[in-house]
């Protein structure tokens, strides 16, 4: 049976830097703490309430 998880890729781009805590540590627990850099993460209600937090912060591709 092939593994068929939906999966969503988010890079940064803004600093979190002068952003509220939880807009920080919200990036942090996405693996996300440099301009540009990228995630591979499973498209989950949880990731994307943490997406939704950071939305200014990031972009998403499907």
């Amino acid at each position: 049976m092939a593994d068929t998880k939906q999966t969503v890729r988010v890079t940064q781009i803004a600093s979190g830097n002068g952003k509220k805590p939880g807009q920080q540590a919200t990036l942090v627990g996405l693996g996300l703490n440099k301009i540009n850099r990228s995630r591979e993460l499973e498209d989950t209600p949880a990731v994307r309430g943490m997406i939704r937090k950071v939305a200014h912060l990031v972009k998403v591709e499907s």
